[in-house]
């Protein structure tokens, strides 16, 4: 079995499951220790948004979970780790500022919200409550990939710094 090394636009991944065109096998000279892939926890119950997110957003190299609860978000953020969370604010069972204040709790991963919730006191609730950013639906594609993208890239830039910072101090 070979190893394959998809690359897009942002980072690259490794799989060996799925041979995908036009890329090349992974070689000796591959540095796959320093192969990425950002992982997305998308929170939200809404089928549609959820097949858009998986249109616009896995062909750039995002690794996407879901989950179609407020609980079942804060539980798969704890579990999962994730990179980035993408939380709408009306999602089933718990509101999603509930659901941004719960996951504040344990991680400090940057979460975008979107939501058609255009209310300034409510954006801005939202953004206390521990979001990062904030879209309004329906939003473009291109909007939206900006927003993960420049959200990774600053979750990705933070955690270099704080392993930077232990492997300094030697903690």
């Amino acid at each position: 079995m070979h190893n394959w090394v998809t690359c897009s636009r942002l980072d690259c991944t490794v799989s060996d499951q799925t041979i995908h065109p036009n890329h090349a096998p992974t070689t000796a000279a591959t540095p796959l220790n320093r192969v990425t892939q950002t992982r997305v926890l998308v929170i939200d119950d809404d089928d549609a948004m959820i097949d858009m997110l998986k249109l616009v957003l896995q062909p750039d190299a995002f690794e996407l979970r879901f989950a179609n609860s407020g609980p079942a978000g804060i539980e798969a953020a704890r579990r999962l780790l994730p990179d980035i969370i993408v939380l709408d604010l009306l999602v089933s069972n718990m509101s999603g500022w509930r659901v941004c204040q719960a996951i504040r709790e344990f991680t400090q991963a940057p979460i975008l919200v979107i939501s058609v919730i255009s209310n300034p006191g409510l954006v801005a609730r939202a953004l206390d409550e521990g979001a990062d950013d904030y879209l309004l639906k329906p939003m473009t594609s291109s909007v939206l990939i900006a927003h993960v993208k420049r959200l990774a890239w600053r979750a990705r830039i933070e955690k270099e710094a704080k392993n930077a910072k232990i492997n300094y101090y030697g903690i």
